[in-house]
């Protein structure tokens, strides 16, 4: 063991994939209830990363190595077709199979180190990170994971290559999407970054991605995308929804308008407590965030009396 003295520590900026969604170097969590669209948003930006361009950005560079691995759909049936017909330049992404009498490939496998040096890859992805844990890991269990994933964050560090780890969420409704992703919260907690991909249930060809955590910078902004008529993602920009909402199955349109009708309802006679306001929400099974996205945009005023909030139309 060496002590290391902070003024001997160089300071250096965090470099991104995706800012602020995906960074070079560290892991990445995608994760969604099954048939959202979580393959699919890795396999467009896989192909993007191909022709050499950043997701995002119009910005042009040389194409990236990629390596996908891919536990639940087939390569030659499924993963492929979905590339060429997303326009991807197969000779930049990759798997690894194992040959005859191997073991199989797990999270803290020294040969991913080697397969990220040997293509100089700049993105990962394990799909999903249940299927390559090994079977020794329970990943329940804070002490068997931890060691698992703090090796993959040291080989995300030493090669530069953002590590995405696509997972599914489990079916404990009514919790936050901090705690529905599988397995322990450790698992979360090695990410720097959280996102969630949910379908927007007033809109069925919306797919909605939102960040949940970012330890690097600023929280992203929640995007829309819709499926093109080959399948793949296309970006409509910055979408206003709760993805809390949508996890409970609620289209955003749905509970917009709902909310917003209760508001003017209940405001239409005069002023009233916030507490009673945020009960009827509750009541409703609408969260405190998407009550407070419709005061803002029916301009709802609000006023303090005494120890109480009250709410208000002009």
């Amino acid at each position: 063991m060496q002590i290391l003295c902070m003024e001997d520590v160089i300071s250096t900026k965090t470099e991104w994939l995706w800012e602020p969604y995906i960074p070079l170097g560290k892991i990445t969590i995608i994760q969604g209830d099954p048939g959202e669209g979580k393959t699919t948003l890795m396999l467009s930006i896989a192909t993007v990363l191909s022709r050499g361009i950043l997701p995002g950005t119009e910005e042009s560079k040389e194409p990236y190595n990629v390596i996908y691995l891919n536990a639940e759909d087939g390569y030659n049936d499924t993963i492929k077709p979905k590339l060429e017909a997303f326009g991807a330049d197969c000779n930049y992404i990759h798997t690894l199979c194992e040959d005859d009498g191997d073991e199989p490939i797990t999270l803290d496998d020294d040969r991913l180190g080697h397969a990220i040096l040997g293509l100089n890859a700049k993105l990962l992805v394990i799909d999903p990170l249940q299927a390559y844990l090994g079977a020794k890991v329970d990943m329940h269990r804070a002490n068997e994971i931890r060691p698992v994933l703090r090796k993959l964050a040291a080989m995300a560090n030493y090669t530069g290559c953002a590590i995405v780890l696509i997972g599914h969420m489990n079916k404990a409704q009514g919790m936050k999407s901090t705690y529905r992703g599988l397995g322990s919260i450790d698992i979360q907690a090695a990410a720097r970054s959280v996102l969630v991909v949910a379908k927007d249930k007033s809109n069925p060809d919306v797919r909605v991605m939102a960040q949940i955590k970012n330890s690097l910078a600023p929280m992203g902004k929640t995007l829309g995308f819709k499926y093109d008529e080959k399948g793949r993602f296309s970006t409509i920009g910055e979408y206003k929804c709760d993805i809390e909402d949508l996890l409970l199955g609620v289209g955003s349109g749905n509970k917009s308008t709902a909310i917003e009708d209760m508001l003017k309802d209940e405001l239409a006679d005069g002023e009233k407590s916030y507490s009673h306001i945020s009960a009827k929400a509750v009541e409703m099974g609408i969260s405190i965030s998407t009550l407070k996205n419709a005061k803002v945009k029916l301009d709802v005023k609000s006023k303090k009396v005494g120890n109480e909030w009250y709410w208000y139309m002009e």
